[in-house]
């Protein structure tokens, strides 16, 4: 099932101009006539492309970096960079004979335990193939915020969370605040799911906690999101620390995708749009960008479901760059200007690891983002190796995917519902490798990246 099309093309008309004048006894008149400039969307439909020499790079040296992001064990699908704007070099490759054989050696699926199904599933790959963005979304959300923001709809992000998820207005969670849920210190506890329960609960050990609250088993994703309480501090709960051993601290950065599911229903509420619509018409179309944005599996929430703004959005590599290359721009260029550059502004000033739902890291070692670095890196990041990086000292775009397949057995939408011992059941986000029970992989975003600056001459 590849995205679906909705895009309207900009409409920009040319002014003409003219004047004139005269006199009782002289009736010719003298026209001038001049033609604006066009705007012309600095967002490409179709990327221009330039070669490494132009760009800047030694060609050998970034042919050797993308080598590097495509070694077999990897399980990388896309790698894509973009220099000045441009398209300078992409990879795109199906699993490798190796990788095929390793997880059939290791599936517990009857069907995974032959090689070809894994072929089959990942076979060849190229620009127009999609891939997902796991927490990758969790960025998108963010900026959805922030247009919300400067559209009115949203006050600021210092407001109360509590305005839209009006279930908190009785109690001491009415002050908890937008940036509070931006930055995930809500104060919430974590909420996980499982598969012989199918509902979302509090997270009972540091595995489950520590990926942000596994609640992908669960039918309805949000309404469990919003019944959480505060942790205690002081309290010792399994979840804190891989010795389940310690005691929660008040006010510190705990990794949560119900704090981002809530920011999906604040979209929601606040715009009177779910919150697929409302990227769509604000976010999509101005870039360009085909995608579409998985559903949990309730029939009724904002739109036939509740959207998964914690994760799950479904497009290209292509597109990705697309959103990374609007936050270099600094916003969305319009014929009328620079929307919603406030926002992004304040996102890209970014000098610690977490905040507003992207992550920072310096480009030099220790890497660790702080007002000493003279150069932060923005990223986002999602399960699986799906990164979209911003370097704005040298006006880069990185995109790395890992292989990827949506699986549509339960029925044609992207609505997810899984069974993790039935995919023949199951509508799932069948990343590689360990969204299919695969072992982790040795890729690393900053190696990337340096052997690709590592390139410029």
């Amino acid at each position: 099932m590849q995205p679906h099309q909705n895009f309207s093309s900009l409409l920009v008309f040319a002014l003409l101009s003219a004047c004139g004048g005269g006199g009782s006894t002289d009736t010719s008149v003298t026209a001038t006539t001049s033609s604006a400039t066009v705007f012309e969307s600095p967002h490409p439909n179709v990327w221009e492309v330039a070669t490494a020499s132009e760009a800047g790079f030694d060609e050998d040296a970034l042919n050797s970096a993308f080598e590097y992001a495509v070694t077999d064990g990897f399980y990388t699908q896309a790698v894509v960079l973009i220099k000045d704007g441009k398209l300078v070099k992409e990879l795109y490759r199906g699993i490798t004979d190796a990788e095929a054989v390793g997880l059939a050696s290791i599936s517990g699926l009857p069907e995974g335990q032959n090689v070809g199904y894994w072929q089959d599933l990942y076979g060849d790959r190229d620009e127009a193939s999609a891939v997902t963005s796991w927490s990758t979304a969790k960025s998108f959300t963010s900026v959805l915020i922030g247009i919300a923001i400067e559209q009115g709809l949203i006050q600021s992000a210092s407001q109360s969370a509590s305005d839209f998820i009006d279930e908190w207005q009785a109690d001491d969670r009415a002050r908890i605040t937008i940036q509070q849920l931006l930055d995930m210190r809500s104060g919430l506890v974590p909420k996980c799911s499982s598969a012989e329960t199918a509902v979302v609960g509090e997270c009972g050990d540091y595995q489950g906690a520590s990926s942000g609250g596994n609640i992908v088993y669960a039918a309805d994703q949000l309404t469990g999101c919003i019944d959480r309480e505060f942790a205690v501090p002081g309290t010792v709960y399994p979840w804190v620390s891989p010795q389940g051993e310690d005691e929660y601290e008040a006010g510190q950065f705990y990794y949560s995708n119900c704090d981002t599911q809530l920011l999906g229903e604040i979209i929601f509420r606040a715009t009177g749009q779910d919150p697929g619509l409302f990227a769509q018409q604000n976010l999509f179309e101005p870039l360009f960008i085909e995608a579409d944005w998985w559903r949990d599996d309730v029939e009724g929430g904002q739109a036939n479901g509740n959207y998964l703004t914690y994760c799950c959005l479904d497009s290209t590599a292509r597109d990705f760059a697309k959103f990374g290359y609007m936050l270099l721009l600094g916003g969305i260029e319009t014929s009328e200007g620079k929307d919603y550059a406030s926002y992004i502004s304040k996102v890209l000033a970014q000098e610690e690891t977490y905040r507003n739902q992207f992550w920072a890291y310096c480009d030099s070692a220790p890497f660790t983002a702080s007002p000493d670095c003279e150069n932060v890196l923005l990223m986002t990041i999602g399960f699986d190796g799906q990164y979209i990086l911003v370097d704005q000292k040298n006006d880069i775009v990185l995109v790395r995917t890992s292989l990827y397949e949506p699986i549509l057995n339960s029925s044609e939408e992207r609505k997810m519902r899984l069974n993790p011992i039935v995919l023949s059941e199951s509508n799932w986000v069948a990343s590689l490798p360990m969204a299919m029970l695969g072992p982790g992989t040795e890729f690393g975003i900053m190696r990337f990246y340096l052997a690709v600056t590592g390139a410029l001459q």
